[in-house]
């Protein structure tokens, strides 16, 4: 039976995939901060380290798919979301390479976000920040933006640097035979969503942000193209980043891509 830990798995798109990859006779190992096989923080140090620890003893030290759906939203704590989004899925995934190499046809997949494709990587300095400066410094960086500005740049650039670290990786990954790449949703109808509706700073911006499919897309949606991805029948993909936003990222930058 294949194994695959799930972050972010107690709810939300996390959840969804938990489900469909066990429907599929697939053995989940679940990470989130209740109701779940391992419950751990990921956004701090020590709740990541006891989270890859766990998962690599459950597993026998051989993971054939890794799949990092834990994140927060513009509506959180910045900082947290800063630790959560780009720190917890980093160390998630390269403190389990070493089991993930041991899979068969091992692959992972993380959740990012279209959000990340419309900040401009040249104006936007705090992504470069995550990749070569640190957690506490990244921390440092937040607090000297405007409060008006900070969750969502918080938010934006922990996804940004996240799918830019995600592509960095494809060579060392390939050398240890595990394929990697990026969904990145837009509006799914998910707690995190409906957090950031009920919040007065962005209620409008979720209202209005609307898909020119016409509407959100459901966290089974996304995790069959999760699902898909850790499968066979991508076993040539890698490295990419798989908008699945109904429409949104190619609307904002049709000729950019």
């Amino acid at each position: 039976m294949s194994v695959c830990v799930v972050t972010g798995a107690a709810s939300g798109i996390g959840a969804a995939v938990a489900k469909t990859l066990r429907g599929q006779g697939i053995e989940v190992i679940g990470i989130d901060r209740r109701e779940s096989e391992l419950c751990s923080d990921l956004g701090n140090p020590d709740g990541r380290r006891v989270a890859v620890q766990e998962a690599r003893r459950r597993s026998g030290d051989c993971i054939d798919h890794v799949v990092c759906c834990a994140g927060l939203g513009p509506s959180e704590d910045p900082f947290l979301v800063a630790s959560v989004n780009y720190f917890g899925a980093i160390e998630i995934l390269d403190g389990l390479l070493p089991a993930l190499s041991r899979g068969c046809g091992s692959s992972a997949v993380v959740i990012g976000s279209n959000e990340a494709s419309m900040w401009s990587w040249q104006d936007n300095t705090m992504p470069l920040s995550f990749l070569e400066e640190g957690e506490s410094r990244v921390h440092d960086r937040l607090r000297r933006v405007s409060h008006g500005e900070v969750s969502r740049l918080s938010y934006a650039s922990s996804k940004q640097a996240l799918t830019v670290a995600i592509r960095r990786r494809v060579e060392a990954w390939a050398a240890h035979g595990v394929r990697i790449n990026v969904v990145a949703p837009g509006a799914v109808q998910t707690p995190m969503l409906e957090a950031s509706e009920a919040d007065p700073r962005y209620s409008e911006a979720v209202k209005k942000f609307v898909a020119p499919l016409g509407r959100r897309a459901q966290p089974q949606e996304i995790a069959s193209v999760v699902a898909f991805l850790l499968g066979e029948k991508a076993s040539f993909i890698h490295g990419s980043v798989i908008f699945v936003d109904g429409g949104i990222d190619a609307r904002f930058r049709p000729d950019r891509f």
